[in-house]
């Protein structure tokens, strides 16, 4: 292999340092996960009132969460390849709109098959903001820290869905489930205003562009980069799906996606039927959403170490031990009748260990693949994700028409975080690839 060199600009944004600008990008990112992660659980949180208003069996609601599903898998599989070429910063403002009108349209829904075309449309919103915001926050870090800054942002996933949790069991008890939706709408809409303002766009495309704005010109600037002399950088430059398969990437890009489609067939089985199955046991709708959301505050405490063990470790061990211990947990939940206090701590622990360890792949993922594949690496990932997300619905729904205990349904989930251990232990075998950072030949 020809020896390579590093553009100026290249080695300035690879060992960027942390200041206002990164912190600003990061921050917004962060509102952008929250959105996503409150839209994310908004359809579960209504299923119980649903049951009630329309006299449905909670079986029938497999429709709306798989279409959910459906719509971030499509989402998340188009933000990859228009993020890469295009920009984060349109693919997020589109995003945004999307799913905050879709989720308006939500509370409107007078049968299942509404409530499932708008979930759709939500989902494709979910999906595009999810990956966009991971990329442009890992375009913003050192390669360093890279990892810790983008599982910093992606808290706000579980931090929607904590607090948003705790905010609709308080409000159900006073309104009609329609008020989640509405909510959910809302917030999004408004955030899409503050981006307009203040996110900027990823500093490779401004770095790879004639002509700059003032602005654009000062912001690269502050980054240390000179916008007539900054070089090449590592943006996609061809078919970025593609290069996932190709410079010795194929392994580590199909171990990802294992892990990713049984972490994600794991978070949604929990997610989607968890307020719903701890309804069935006893709960009040208002108790039961509560409950599952300590599953997301649980995910927020693990953010405080995980991504600095990934840094650090490496993901291989820290993330393999962390799906394996959570398989544990998620055991005690499904085969042990716990008192009401034992059951919450159960669900933050089962939430720090398994939707803490998918919050960290997506880190992993945004530090394994260069910038050059970065949205279409976790876009992509995501999506196939998303094909466990799609099962989740399905296989809880019959489960549960099976006539099993209600938390039975989770003893599935033991397996899977198993195989993501295992699939994680792997990454170690993913290889030697072309340095993240080629962007031009060395001269002779």
């Amino acid at each position: 292999m020809a020896q390579v060199a590093v553009s100026a600009a290249e080695a300035a944004l690879e060992n960027q340092r942390i200041g206002g600008l990164q912190l600003r990008v990061a921050a917004l990112c962060t509102l952008v996960q929250i959105c996503d992660g409150y839209d994310l659980n908004s359809v579960a949180w209504a299923v119980p009132s649903l049951i009630k208003a329309w006299h449905l069996p909670p079986p029938m609601f497999t429709t709306a969460f798989l279409w959910s599903s459906i719509g971030i898998l499509v989402g998340a599989l188009s933000a990859g390849p228009i993020g890469d070429r295009f920009g984060r910063r349109p693919l997020l403002l589109a995003s945004l709109t999307i799913f905050g009108i879709a989720s308006l349209l939500s509370a409107t829904a007078d049968s299942i098959g509404t409530l499932s075309l708008w979930r759709f449309f939500t989902g494709i919103g979910i999906g595009g903001g999810f990956s966009g915001a991971a990329a442009l926050s890992g375009d913003y870090a050192p390669h360093r820290l890279r990892a810790t800054m983008i599982m910093a942002t992606f808290t706000g996933a579980p931090i929607g869905g904590f607090l948003g949790g705790q905010i609709v069991a308080l409000l159900l008890a006073h309104y009609d489930w329609p008020v989640i939706f509405i909510l959910g709408g809302v917030f999004p809409l408004v955030l899409v205003l503050a981006l307009a303002l203040w996110l900027p766009e990823s500093p490779r495309f401004l770095a790879r562009k004639q002509n700059l704005s003032p602005s654009h010109a000062a912001l690269l600037r502050r980054l240390d980069i000179d916008p007539s002399e900054s070089g090449p950088v590592d943006v996609a430059q061809g078919n970025p799906v593609r290069m996932l398969f190709g410079e010795g990437y194929a392994l580590q890009t199909v171990l990802l996606w294992i892990i990713y489609f049984c972490s994600l067939l794991n978070l949604f089985l929990f997610a989607y039927w968890m307020p719903t199955v701890l309804n069935l046991i006893g709960m009040s709708p208002p108790q039961a959403v509560f409950a599952s959301s300590l599953r997301d505050f649980g995910a927020i405490f693990a953010v405080l170490y995980l991504g600095l063990a990934i840094d650090r470790i490496g993901p291989e061990r820290t993330l393999a031990l962390h799906y394996a211990v959570g398989a544990i947990f998620i055991a005690v939940i499904a085969l042990v009748t716990l008192p009401y206090a034992m059951l919450l701590i159960m669900t933050f622990l089962a939430g720090a260990t398994i939707i803490g360890s998918q919050t960290g792949a997506n880190g992993t993922c945004g530090k394994l693949y260069p910038a050059r594949m970065r949205t279409s690496g976790l876009g992509w990932a995501l999506g196939i994700g998303r094909l466990g997300g799609i099962v989740a619905p399905v296989l809880g729904g019959y489960l549960l028409s099976l006539g099993l205990a209600p938390t039975h349904i989770f003893l599935s989930a033991c397996l899977f975080a198993l195989i993501a251990a295992a699939a994680t232990a792997l990454l170690a075998f993913r290889g030697s690839r072309v340095p993240i950072a080629r962007v031009e030949e060395a001269a002779s």
